[in-house]
């Protein structure tokens, strides 16, 4: 994917941010890849990194509020998995 065609990360669901992520590592494992376009590379990766860290952090407040219990505390519960 060029730089210029590349989707803003921002908007972004988790799945497609780690989707494109694992493209740009699988390029960058390639080693086929010219020096800037590398460089290119890695500073998407990073962002997109980024932007799953923080997907993931913000689920993680929305189960630990969900599992938050009537005292406050928060704690881990079952999951019923169908």
């Amino acid at each position: 994917m060029a730089e210029k065609d590349a989707a803003p990360v921002a908007g972004m669901s988790f799945e497609a941010a780690l989707a494109e992520l694992e493209k740009v590592v699988g390029r960058l494992e390639s080693g086929e890849v010219p020096l800037e376009e590398s460089i290119a590379l890695y500073e998407r990766g990073a962002e997109l990194r980024g932007h799953c860290d923080e997907k993931l952090k913000a689920a993680e407040a929305r189960v630990a509020e969900i599992t938050r219990g009537p005292d406050g505390t928060t704690g881990a519960r079952p999951v019923d998995i169908p």
